[in-house]
């Protein structure tokens, strides 16, 4: 049983990039800050209008701005990603009831939700391809290491009442933190409960939870190449 006493929820959409590079570098620092990392898949667009917010595409100085800044971010960061050709979002709701069948499935550990998740995130920020239909996902799947028959599972468990249910029920979770976008940080420490928004908070993040911050590399060794 895990007793570091620290707790980081992250919730998320494979829409969302600056999802993905928050993604990452959790994964690397799991470890490192010996923290309890539980990944909470939701839906952006149930966020985006339960919030009042409004989608970054629909501002086209924002978009011009978040196109030029994922550009670097993705250096920074060292997790690779361009821009596709067409920066309408298609709706991602079958995509995340299939990450929630993968967690519900799999019920601890998370490490077949994060490789299922990563797959998404590379098809559609990496190689531009679909993440709607069943066939990609499927591919995703098998990509991440999952077997046919389980792939099947997956797919036939997405579309249960039961996983609709429990994918609106994280998202309402995540509105009840005053969540207004992705990726959204709940961090859990010694009864303290504090929420990040955004991939740029870990400094913050490190401060709060009693750890250091060594940028986004922790592994990485400090000398130039």
């Amino acid at each position: 049983m895990f007793s570091s006493g620290k707790v980081v929820e992250l919730f998320y959409d494979v829409v969302s990039p600056y999802s993905w590079l928050a993604f990452e570098v959790l994964c690397r620092y799991r470890n490192v800050w010996n923290i309890d990392l539980k990944f909470k898949p939701a839906y952006l667009t149930g966020v985006i209008y339960g919030s009042d917010n409004q989608p970054a595409g629909m501002n086209p100085s924002k978009l011009t701005y978040i196109v030029s800044d994922l550009t670097l971010l993705s250096e920074y960061f060292g997790v690779p990603m361009f821009r596709p050709s067409d920066l309408s979002d298609k709706d991602t709701l079958n995509a995340m009831r299939f990450v929630t069948a993968v967690a519900e499935k799999e019920k601890e550990g998370g490490v077949l939700v994060e490789r299922v998740s990563r797959e998404l995130w590379k098809r559609k920020w990496r190689t531009h391809q679909d993440i709607t239909q069943p066939a990609s996902l499927t591919e995703a799947g098998l990509k991440a290491g999952l077997s046919d028959n389980v792939v099947e599972e997956i797919l036939t468990l997405s579309k249960s009442q039961p996983i609709r249910d429990k994918l609106k029920s994280v998202t309402q979770e995540a509105l009840k933190h005053k969540c207004f976008g992705f990726p959204f940080i709940v961090c859990h420490v010694n009864g303290k409960v504090k929420v990040f928004f955004g991939s740029d908070r870990f400094e913050l993040m490190a401060y709060f939870i009693g750890e250091k911050w060594m940028g986004p590399h922790p592994n990485k060794p400090t000398a130039t190449m």
